[in-house]
């Protein structure tokens, strides 16, 4: 909106799809909501009891600066447990919410003007949060036909004076594809010919179907430079409680916290002890989430397939997305999103929302139960038919 009382850098609108879809979801009364990474499942009880009585008992002020010290050490130990990692507590820096993270790690490293590469397609607030942090998102293309992994000769073609970091995200969002761990190798070499910082949004560690999760920063020589961000929304179901940490070099948590004591001050202190719980009991209150995930995300395909007109990467590799290939049907994201909203009366988000290389495609996040997309894809294949 333009106004004088607002700021000229926004009075274009720059809104995105995942912004605006909870408008199109009020459209009519029966929509069936595919656009927003949002599960329809609770956080655990066991979680939400454990944060309840550490409530009660008196964990309802600010924390350490950095996050609750026992939260500190579930995160070290669970680094060293699953991926036989050190890290070690000053780097650490837990904070509110894995969009915040970004953010703030991008405010922290980014002078005015220095470009960040983003694997592409990409989760959508990426390139306003670097521009929030006054740099410059270039868009690093990934391609069906190439299993979308980052070919690294196209990433070192985009490298310049100015690149500073690139950002990469596997599982991803929207894709649900997996980075080989010989495609990360490759990016690690990139990375140390040009010295650049890599910045690791680990969301969905939880959700990779075919291989277990590497940690970029596990790569020999990549932890010095890597930027690593973690987030209980999705991992853990709990969206709601906007808790995340950040693992990275102690000299670049030092300059996060600085930023975070002037915006946020802590962490939700109830949200960390809610995290401590879900970290030191993974092993309980994970397995029967993922399989739930798992199922949708095998079921949605198998009837994507199924589909004339639309495809869709299958088996499944990872996440919570798919990203539906509607080339054939003659039609662009938006206008294939809007139709299938209008007909069909299910949302979906445009694939170009993600980024250019995004045109085509379509993403669907499997955050309601099998029977509701078995109503899903029967309205759609009625629409397209």
């Amino acid at each position: 909106m333009k106004h004088r009382f607002i700021s000229k850098r926004y009075w274009k609108d720059q809104s995105t799809a995942m912004g605006q879809s909870d408008e199109l979801a009020k459209s009519f009364d029966d929509v069936i909501d595919l656009s927003l990474g949002d599960p329809d499942l609770t956080t655990d009880e066991a979680i939400i009891q454990a944060a309840f009585e550490d409530a009660k008992a008196g964990h309802t002020k600010y924390t350490d600066f950095r996050g609750d010290p026992e939260l500190r050490k579930a995160i070290c130990d669970f680094y060293k447990e699953e991926y036989q990692m050190d890290v070690a507590d000053e780097e650490v820096f837990v904070i509110a919410s894995g969009c915040l993270a970004m953010y703030q790690v991008l405010e922290a490293i980014l002078d005015d003007g220095d470009e960040v590469i983003l694997q592409a397609p990409f989760f959508t607030p990426y390139p306003q949060q670097v521009e929030l942090a006054r740099g410059i998102p270039v868009e690093l293309p990934t391609y069906e036909e190439e299993d979308f992994q980052v070919n690294v000769e196209r990433l070192e073609s985009l490298i310049n004076e100015r690149t500073k970091a690139l950002v990469i995200n596997s599982p991803s969002n929207p894709t649900g594809n997996c980075l080989t761990v010989e495609t990360m190798e490759k990016i690690a070499r990139i990375a140390e010919k040009y010295d650049l910082i890599v910045v690791a949004d680990d969301i969905y560690t939880a959700f990779s179907y075919q291989n277990p999760f590497v940690p970029f920063a596990s790569l020999p020589g990549m932890k010095e430079r890597t930027i690593t961000i973690n987030s209980f929304s999705k991992n853990f179901t709990m969206t709601g409680w906007r808790i995340g940490n950040i693992i990275a070099p102690d000299y670049i948590i030092k300059v996060i916290q600085q930023i975070n004591e002037n915006t946020v001050f802590t962490a939700p202190s109830i949200s960390q002890r809610a995290a401590i719980y879900a970290l030191r009991h993974r092993d309980e209150v994970q397995p029967p989430m993922v399989e739930e995930y798992r199922k949708r995300m095998f079921y949605a395909a198998e009837r994507i397939t199924e589909i004339p007109g639309i495809s869709v990467i299958n088996p499944p590799k990872g996440s919570f997305y798919l990203f539906i290939n509607i080339k054939e049907l003659g039609m662009s994201s938006t206008e294939a999103a809007d139709m299938i909203l209008k007909k069909a009366h299910v949302l979906t988000l445009p694939g170009n929302a993600f980024g250019d290389c995004g045109e085509g495609y379509l993403r669907i996040a499997c955050t309601v139960s099998v029977d509701v997309l078995k109503e899903a894809f029967d309205r759609i294949e009625k629409a397209l038919n």
